[in-house]
C-alpha cells in the first residue's frame, strides 16, 4: 500500500515540476528593460528636477541648491511673449494638421473604394514629408520662402503677376510661414491615424444611412465624425506634444527671428542651455514644457468616451 501511494504521488510531483517549468517567472526578462528605462529615462528625468533647484551651468560653476533659479526663470519678462508665440504656433499647427489629415484620409479611402488611380501616390507623397528630418525640412522651406528673385514661392508669384511676399522678414507673416512648414511635415501622421480609423468604421452604418436618404455631408457629420471621436482626441494629444517639442525645423528656418517672432518655448529652452550655458534655467523651462504637455493631455483625455482605450 505504501509503495502504491508513493508511486501515485511521484507523477503528481512531476506534474507540478513540469507546470513550474512551463510558467517561469517573468522577472529575468523584465530586469534588462527596467535597467534600460531606469538608466536612460528615469535617471535623466530625476536629474532635470534636481537641476531645477540648483544654479548649475555648463561652464563649470560651483553647484548650489537654491530656489532663486525657479523664481528668476519664471519671472523673465520675455517668457510671456515666448508662451504666446508657442500657443499660436501649436494651436495653428494642431488644427491644420487635424483638418488636412482628415481630408487627405477621406480622399484616399474614397479613391480606394472606387478603385481610382493615384490613391497610393497621394498616400506615399504625404508620408515622404513625414520622414524628412526637421532640419532638412526647415532648409527646404527656407529655399522656398527665400525673398530673393530665385526664391521658389516668390518666383511663382512673379510668374502670375503678383507682388512678392516677405515670408521670413515680416514679423506678421513669418509665424504663418513656420506653421506652413510644420503642417507640411506633420500632416502625414494625422492622415495615417484618420485613415486607420475611417477604415475601421462598419460599412453597414453608411449603407443604412443611404437607405434613409442621407447625403454625403450628413453621413460625414452623423456617422464619420462621431465614430472618429476617439481617434481625433488621441491624435490631438500626440501631435500637441510633438508640436510643443518642435524646434529643429524652426531653428533651421528662422532661428526664432526676426526678433523673437518665432521663438517657441522649446527653442527658447535650447538657447538658454546651449547658448547661455544655463543648465539650471533650462531644467526649469523643461519642467514647464512637461507640465503644459501633461495639462493639455489631461484636458483632452476628459473628452474621451468612457470605456474607450486611450
Amino acid at each position: 500500500m505504501m509503495n502504491a501511494s508513493i508511486a501515485a504521488e511521484r507523477p503528481r510531483r512531476l506534474g507540478v515540476g513540469i507546470t513550474r517549468r512551463r510558467n517561469p517567472s517573468p522577472l529575468p526578462w523584465l530586469v534588462p528593460l527596467i535597467l534600460v528605462l531606469g538608466i536612460f529615462y528615469l535617471y535623466p528625468l530625476i536629474d532635470v528636477f534636481r537641476f531645477a533647484f540648483t544654479n548649475v551651468s555648463l561652464v563649470g560653476a560651483d553647484e548650489q541648491y537654491t530656489l532663486q533659479t525657479i523664481i528668476h526663470t519664471l519671472s523673465r519678462p520675455e517668457l510671456l511673449q515666448i508662451l504666446w508665440v508657442t500657443f499660436v504656433f501649436t494651436a495653428s499647427s494642431v488644427v491644420a494638421q487635424q483638418v488636412l489629415g482628415f481630408f487627405i484620409a477621406q480622399v484616399v479611402v474614397r479613391s480606394e473604394d472606387r478603385g481610382l488611380f493615384g490613391s497610393t501616390i497621394v498616400r506615399t507623397t504625404a508620408l515622404v514629408a513625414w520622414v524628412v528630418p526637421g532640419i532638412a525640412g526647415g532648409i527646404i522651406w527656407k529655399m522656398l520662402f527665400n525673398e530673393a528673385p530665385f526664391g521658389g514661392l516668390n518666383s511663382l508669384l512673379r510668374m502670375v503677376g503678383a507682388a512678392p511676399v516677405q515670408w521670413l522678414s515680416d514679423p506678421d507673416m513669418v509665424m504663418w510661414s513656420v506653421v506652413i512648414s510644420n503642417v507640411w511635415r506633420g500632416t502625414a501622421f494625422s492622415m495615417v491615424v484618420m485613415y486607420a480609423a475611417i477604415k475601421a468604421i462598419d460599412p453597414e452604418l453608411y449603407e443604412a444611412a443611404e437607405i434613409d436618404g442621407a447625403n454625403a455631408w450628413q453621413r460625414m457629420i452623423y456617422i464619420t465624425l462621431p465614430q472618429l471621436r476617439t481617434a481625433i482626441l488621441v491624435n490631438m494629444i500626440l501631435i500637441t506634444i510633438q508640436t510643443l517639442n518642435t524646434f529643429d525645423a524652426i531653428i533651421s528656418l528662422t532661428g526664432g527671428g526676426p526678433g523673437r517672432a518665432t521663438e517657441v518655448l522649446s527653442l527658447y529652452t535650447f538657447n538658454v542651455v546651449f547658448r547661455n550655458y544655463d543648465l539650471a534655467a533650462g531644467a526649469v523651462l523643461s519642467i514647464l514644457m512637461l507640465l503644459i504637455s501633461l495639462g493639455l493631455a489631461l484636458v483632452y483625455a476628459r473628452f474621451l468616451p468612457r470605456g474607450e482605450p486611450v
